[in-house]
């Protein structure tokens, strides 16, 4: 077992945290902004999946939008062999299959994680730098697990892995042996398990080890006079633009991105993304982003399953 994934299973039956009501606990937000408590995992291949949603809606609204990162926990222990590593397998081409997203599945047959509680625990690590760190931290290793197949489950993996995100590593190697982070991830463990009645009306529970949680990804918008709208599970894009606009937030942009733009605001970016970001259809922004890279603009990065593209 490893060392980070057994210290705080033992650290956390050691606690005695009170049980959090999603509905019990808000707090006040800046005028303007809509909060976006995102329900998620590291290693959740439908949250990969929903990667394109979730940058149209920072493009679309900007500021408007202030994003948490609630880590759900999606494993405490795997054990990859035989039918369960063949149904990860299969849930992770699924998911690559239905969204256009690239995924490499070949993580369980080579490097397998053990838990996800690690990875997810580095994230409120990370979030201690700000929201937008958190964002880059959990961005980097979604792309580790999902792309480049690295074993993230244990300490010196996911501190080097915040030196490529740009944050203060000996900060987050710090926080991330803390108490602190320790009460911040069991606290998001209860709110995914905080069920809201219109996410059960939605279908937005599922069941792992014997417990009811959210689907992932589900977002819940949170305005102004605690307004308040849902996306429970899989969603299109309009039901988060929807979500958002019903709460308070105004689009800060109104024009489609253009290909360059989507990889030098985000960075490393799959051809999903850019086409989702522009709304052109695939064999255009595919043209466009090659006829980048021959202006040397841009560069691609294949991956087993289709291209990313980063600034050169």
């Amino acid at each position: 077992m490893l060392t980070l994934f057994s210290t705080f299973a033992a650290r956390l039956r050691a606690l005695a945290f009170p049980r959090f009501d999603i509905h019990d606990e808000e707090r006040p937000i800046s005028p303007m902004t809509v909060e976006v408590r995102y329900y998620t995992d590291p290693a959740c291949p439908w949250s990969w999946a929903n990667e394109p949603q979730v940058r149209r809606l920072m493009w679309e609204f900007g500021d408007q939008l202030r994003f948490t990162w609630v880590m759900g926990g999606l494993a405490r222990e795997y054990d990859p062999r035989g039918e369960a590593l063949a149904e990860l397998i299969v849930s992770w081409l699924d998911a690559a299959g239905e969204s256009g997203m690239p995924i490499d599945p070949r993580l369980w047959s080579e490097s397998p994680i053990i838990s996800t509680y690690p990875a997810c625990q580095a994230v409120k690590a990370a979030a201690e730098q700000g929201p937008e760190h958190a964002y880059l931290y959990l961005r980097r290793v979604r792309e580790g697990l999902f792309l480049e197949r690295r074993k993230l489950d244990h300490v010196e993996a996911l501190v080097a892995e915040a030196g490529a995100a740009g944050l203060d590593s000996e900060r987050f190697r710090l926080d991330l042996s803390s108490n602190a982070i320790i009460e911040a991830f069991a606290e998001d463990l209860e709110r995914v398990r905080s069920i809201p009645d219109d996410a059960r009306a939605a279908g937005g529970v599922s069941r792992t080890e014997g417990r009811e949680r959210l689907v992932f990804p589900s977002a819940l918008f949170v305005g102004e006079d605690a307004a308040r709208r849902g996306v429970w599970g899989r969603a299109a894009y309009d039901a988060y633009r929807e979500a958002a606009i019903e709460v308070g937030a105004k689009p800060a942009v109104d024009r489609p991105a253009e290909p360059l733009e989507v990889v030098e605001r985000f960075g490393r970016s799959a051809t999903k993304e850019v086409e989702a970001l522009t709304g052109r259809p695939r064999p255009v922004v595919e043209a466009e982003l090659w006829s980048l890279a021959r202006e040397w603009r841009l560069r691609p990065v294949p991956v087993l399953t289709g291209t990313l593209w980063e600034l050169p």
